[in-house]
């Protein structure tokens, strides 16, 4: 069996109240690293055109991944707050080395997703997704970039100056993106504050790479996080090389290796992790 050599390592996870982000902290409690989630619910009043199923499921609280992490031994505390609020970067850095020391492993998995367009119509239905866009406007457009390009900025620049400062010389950071990034019809605001995170993540790559710190991008495809439908759901798995739609494992998997010894030698790179999606 690999040795991941990710026991005892200090993981923060970013959105890790379900999904991705839950699987991730899974994961990682399952290699023996501590394990720090942070989350934030938008509420009931979070009026984007998803499945009631993933609205509920982002509305949960952490305490169901804490209580199966813990009853398997692993070590994991849990924050929620607002990454949207320049001041909680720091605060949550400042919780996770209370609570475990130093991060070692920063997974930026948080994102805020809510279907916009350039389409003068007031809403446009995506075939593929069977999402409704709305004209894009500056409220939707602020909140995409706050959350998915900003906040993962000021994170990356918190953790790079916390390690400096305590001397480190091992660190990974892993950024959640889409394989869509580039261009994004239908949700224009989501696809385009990823493609500016992946900006980020390259230079980070490059000029944080002297002090040990690999930074990697993982841009996952269609994966089934509650959004899906079961019509759009057979329609994913039909068009996949595979012959199946991703699950949330799919791409906790890729990013333990990311973060582990074998990846040492990677680094500004993105993965696409969509079951051969980009083949199509």
């Amino acid at each position: 069996m690999i040795d991941t050599q990710l026991k005892d390592k200090v993981v923060l996870v970013t959105g890790a109240n379900h999904g991705i982000g839950a699987a991730t902290a899974r994961a990682m409690a399952k290699q023996g690293a501590k394990v720090f989630i942070a989350y934030f619910r938008l509420g009931e009043n979070y009026t984007s055109d998803r499945t009631n199923l993933y609205k509920q499921r982002q509305n949960l609280s952490a305490d169901n991944i804490l209580t199966e992490i813990k009853k398997k031994e692993g070590v994991v505390k849990a924050l929620e707050l607002d990454l949207s609020d320049v001041k909680s970067i720091k605060k949550l850095f400042d919780e996770v080395e209370n609570a475990f020391g130093t991060v070692n492993i920063l997974v930026n998995n948080a994102a805020y997703c809510d279907p916009d367009t350039f389409e003068p119509e007031t809403s446009v239905k995506e075939v593929k997704t069977g999402l409704t866009s709305k004209t894009i406007t500056l409220e939707v457009f602020e909140k995409h970039f706050a959350i998915n390009t900003r906040a993962i900025a000021l994170l990356i620049n918190e953790f790079a100056n916390r390690h400096r400062n305590k001397n480190a010389s091992w660190g990974r950071i892993i950024n959640i993106s889409t394989d869509w990034a580039e261009c994004f019809p239908t949700e224009i605001s989501y696809g385009a504050s990823k493609a500016a995170m992946e900006s980020y993540s390259r230079s980070a790559a490059v000029e944080l790479g002297k002090y040990g710190i690999t930074v990697n991008i993982v841009a996952p495809g269609p994966i089934q996080t509650g959004w899906m439908t079961k019509e759009v759901e057979a329609a994913q798995a039909q068009n996949s090389p595979l012959r199946r739609i991703g699950q949330p494992e799919d791409i906790a998997d890729v990013i333990v290796f990311l973060a582990s010894q074998q990846s040492r030698w990677l680094t500004g790179q993105r993965l696409f992790v969509g079951g051969g999606n980009r083949l199509i």
